[in-house]
């Protein structure tokens, strides 16, 4: 009798809860063009939403999230990054993201990779909402096997957890993702709300249970999503107060769906749903302050890279790479650029250095980048000495900070003689305990006389590694290459993660050119890198296997 009587009114509420009237409100604000604003109301139960729809079809907008350690309102961080209009991110606590942030070409925040549910640990895959770099769209549920966009793999559904599931799951394993190929920006949230054009919530799927974000009661609410013909909306719905109960993740992904929206994503919610235009509050005024925000800017706001017309990396492996001095050693931290570790070396005197001989494509101007795995332990005033065409300088980094991503040093002109170089010196006064670190070292220059790297094949002194044909391939594919001298040769294969699969050659070869057939039946699909490595030169490209 008690649960016929809890049915009634459950079909009761449902049957009496009125439709959202939605009006355009853009004219009360300042919006670029192809972006409208919408002020949803309902009477019965009492509600105030809005949404913002952008017109991703006009090529001077974009959407993008944006993160900071120093945290703020949203008006005040979409005035700081100059935004037109913004919502509050994902999950956080104080200035950490516990949801992924995605910038061009850099993982500034990670989704995390496990929740602790009744004293336990469970793996879970998360949603993320990501554009790549034809302005298109998709709600993937993603995990990560790295710290670089193209480490970000996506299922095609979250790891099968139950309401209050007793039972953490493996991790999703690589083998059975897919790695996204051209991931602009992203942001991560949960749980999923919309996929493929039907409500499709995986609440428990995602574990939000157990974590303070209800399904079916009505709360302050923050999501987004994207229509078929290119529109992303972005909706914030105030709750907890007289005028506005909220809305329950059902009625928000209906929302979605009447909209016309495809696929849709909760965000953060309760007293982080905020929606701003400007420096202006859109919604009830919420005073806590966030890290993250999810923007829509102007399209020149991306800072998208131009395509270099040379890249050159060295890494401390390689043979134009050398330690010298006593007191080098592998750090422990993960991070490091390729398959070995950073090393480190004591904060000393100059004594000990690691030094970066180029072989670079000719003379021109170049950006120089430097990779280290940040810790509390390292030197604040690391220094990079750049010998280059006009002199000599030194650059001192913080490497305590901004690990684990390409940082630029400096931009210097190169004659390409073979003279010139990068040297990382233990010359710190940081003092005992704190460590210089020597990982790797980028060279890109954007001088359209210089061999492009997007062409088929990439030219140092006529030492070639080609793009792979077919790419992407299954399961055998071929790797041509040109030796410029006699000499030991190795080409590998890596995974991601930076783990070798396969040597394909570890030999002694005469100069000329070679073909060998790679099969990678024993693989998974997803991204994988080859390695040619000869005559003190490195050249690494990137190729797909589809199955």
């Amino acid at each position: 009798m008690y649960k016929f009587y809890f049915v009634l009114l459950c079909l009761t509420s449902v049957v009496f809860t009125q439709e959202i009237t939605w009006t355009d409100v853009s004219s009360n604000y300042t919006l670029a063009e192809g972006v409208k604003l919408f002020k949803g109301e309902r009477t019965s139960p009492k509600l105030e939403a809005y949404y913002i729809d952008v017109d991703m079809n006009n090529e001077n907008l974009a959407v993008r999230p944006y993160i900071t350690g120093d945290i703020a309102t949203v008006p005040v961080l979409t005035k700081r990054f100059g935004a037109i209009a913004a919502v509050n991110g994902g999950y956080f606590g104080g200035t950490t993201s516990y949801s992924a942030v995605i910038y061009p070409g850099e993982v500034k925040a990670q989704n995390v990779s496990a929740v602790t549910r009744n004293g336990k640990s469970y793996p879970v895959a998360r949603s993320m909402f990501s554009m790549d770099s034809s302005f298109g769209f998709s709600v993937d549920w993603i995990y990560h096997f790295g710290n670089l966009p193209e480490n970000v793999y996506t299922y095609e559904a979250p790891l099968p957890y139950v309401n209050n599931d007793p039972n953490p799951l493996a991790p999703p394993a690589i083998n059975e993702g897919t790695s996204y190929d051209d991931l602009l920006v992203g942001i991560g949230g949960g749980p999923v709300l919309v996929k493929d054009g039907e409500i499709n919530i995986t609440y428990n799927e995602e574990v939000m249970w157990g974590s303070g974000v209800g399904l079916d009661n009505r709360d302050p609410r923050t999501a987004l999503g994207y229509t078929e013909d290119n529109h992303v909306i972005l909706m914030v719905a105030d709750g907890r107060a007289v005028s506005s109960e909220g809305l329950s993740l059902p009625e928000m992904a209906q929302e979605f769906i009447d909209l016309g929206c495809v696929a849709a994503m909760n965000l953060d919610g309760g007293g982080s749903s905020q929606m701003a235009v400007g420096n202006q509050f859109v919604n009830l005024s919420q005073s806590r302050s966030l890290p993250v925000i999810f923007a829509v800017t102007h399209r020149d706001s991306l800072n998208l890279p131009k395509t270099p017309a040379y890249e050159e990396i060295i890494d401390t492996e390689y043979d134009n790479a050398s330690q010298n001095g006593e007191g080098w050693f592998p750090t422990a931290n993960a991070g490091y650029y390729g398959t070995t570790p950073a090393l480190l070396n004591e904060a000393g005197t100059g004594e000990s250095y690691a030094e970066f001989l180029p072989v670079l494509g000719g003379t021109a101007e170049y950006e120089v980048y430097g990779w280290w795995v940040a810790s509390t332990n390292r030197a604040s005033d690391t220094p990079y000495i750049i010998k280059h065409a006009d002199g000599e300088d030194t650059v001192r980094v913080d490497q305590s900070k901004n690990g684990s991503s390409w940082q630029l040093i400096g931009i210097y002109n190169f004659s390409g003689d073979g003279s010139e170089s990068v040297i990382i010196s233990d010359n710190s006064s940081a003092g005992p305990q704190k460590f210089v670190v020597a990982d790797a070292v980028r060279f890109v220059s954007y001088d359209s006389t210089l061999t492009n790297v997007e062409e088929t094949s990439l030219v140092v002194n006529e030492f070639r590694l080609d793009q792979n044909y077919p790419n992407p391939f299954n399961p055998v594919t071929s790797i041509n290459y040109n030796l410029s001298k006699d000499g030991m040769v190795k080409l590998q294969v890596f995974d991601v993660l930076g783990r070798k699969v396969e040597t394909l050659v570890d030999d002694y070869k005469l100069k000329g050119s070679y073909s060998v057939s790679f099969d990678a039946s024993e693989l998974g699909s997803g991204i994988y890198f080859y390695r040619l490595t000869a005559s003190g030169k490195s050249i690494t490209r990137k190729m797909t296997l589809l199955k």
